[in-house]
């Protein structure tokens, strides 16, 4: 049917009009709305014919297709759906908030306690970094109260690190100008010897090859620099949840990698732990978006999920980087057509779309996360 026809037919056009709105509302496409609807609700979108001696309709309309409530499901409100940085571990939001607030002391206190659980002292020291790459106040008290503190170089190192992302942005290369770019390496080119300070203050800590290994890749190292670094992060955690979440971007295709090295990358991760399991979840979404067919049907897609949900239902619960884990989850859950199981993981993740994988939508996380969560529900009551 050409654009001319549609225009110039009043049912097709209506019928157009109101799959737009529909769509629209669900944040989705056209296209998408349309294929998850079966044929009969597909038809009450249809106006009805008109009786043209009377000029009257040939029935009375039916009813629109009343489509799933997500509140039936346990779910918060669209409206209420944030794309705000969400701090699940009361401990760190709060040393975070008071950093921010140029009190050092709360973060120097928690962070000797976090011990050895890598994972969340990576996490504590990301999150000072994004305060010191707006405000260095609170770091510059913290080392000239304890010089050589390898906390606080570990937060410097990160801040840098933060800082130049900052300048870069998250947008795709060939949407940054050549002064982001400039700023963007000489920062970088800083935050090095930021990072080797850190790690020669702190020898056991993984924590300052986590900030390392994305300093290589915006310095753009080739391939055996970086397996160099990553040697020595996996020297010190060699499961190391943020760590292999950084190395899995440097692996793709659009930094310093292939789709092949990535996939064997997330591979080798998910057999080390059911942590890492959600590496290859990421594997397919980043070869969803750099134009893969069917890379969410990938047959290593389903037993990664199923390794993965125990560990966030048990160990993992409330783990350092489990809510980015679930949003990977219940995106690779509704691709696979389990929208019940996918329903459960929106469950966890309440009003929070700040995760990720709702980030590469051109329209924005909300619409992403709600997109989503409405396909999943939609899923659910066809189950």
């Amino acid at each position: 049917m050409g654009i001319l026809s549609v225009l110039f037919d009043s049912r097709r056009r209506k019928t157009a009009i109101a799959l737009a709105k529909a769509a629209r509302e669900r944040g989705m496409t056209v296209e998408q709305f349309a294929s998850s609807l079966s044929r009969e609700e597909l038809a009450r979108y249809v106006p009805p014919a008109k009786n043209k001696a009377k000029n009257k309709p040939e029935a009375e309309n039916g009813p629109k297709v009343v489509m799933p409530d997500v509140a039936q499901f346990g779910l918060p409100p669209d409206a209420e759906v944030t794309a705000a940085d969400f701090v699940p571990d009361p401990e760190l939001d709060a040393a975070r908030q008071a950093f921010a607030n140029d009190d050092w002391r709360p973060a120097a206190h928690l962070l000797p306690t976090i011990g050895t659980h890598w994972d969340r002292r990576a996490v504590l020291i990301s999150l000072l970094g994004e305060v010191v790459a707006n405000d260095e106040t609170g770091l510059e008290r913290w080392r000239a109260e304890r010089p050589g503190d390898p906390d606080a170089a570990a937060v410097n190192a990160r801040g840098l690190l933060q800082l130049a992302w900052q300048v870069r942005s998250g947008l795709q290369a060939q949407h940054v100008s050549r002064e982001q770019f400039q700023r963007f390496f000489a920062i970088l080119e800083s935050a090095e010897p930021a990072v080797r300070e850190a790690a020669a203050l702190a020898p056991a800590d993984p924590t300052p090859w986590v900030t390392m290994l994305t300093v290589a890749r915006g310095r753009q190292y080739d391939n055996n620099a970086f397996r160099d670094v990553w040697a020595q992060l996996v020297a010190r955690d060699p499961v190391n949840l943020p760590a292999h979440d950084s190395a899995l971007q440097y692996w793709c295709e659009k930094w310093g990698g292939s789709h092949e090295l990535m996939w064997a990358f997330a591979e080798e991760g998910a057999a080390k732990h059911p942590k890492l399991a959600f590496l290859l979840l990421v594997a397919a979404h980043e070869a969803e978006f750099a134009g893969v067919a069917g890379a969410w049907q990938d047959p290593r897609i389903g037993p990664a999920v199923d390794r993965l949900l125990p560990w966030l239902e048990g160990e993992g619960r409330n783990a350092p980087g489990t809510p980015n884990s679930r949003a990977y989850a219940a995106r690779a859950l509704v691709e696979l057509g389990r929208g019940r199981e996918a329903v459960e993981q929106f469950r966890h993740l309440g009003v929070h779309a700040d995760a990720a994988v709702w980030a590469y939508s051109g329209k924005g996380r909300i619409v992403e996360f709600r997109k989503i969560r409405y396909l999943a529900c939609y899923q659910a009551t066809k189950a």
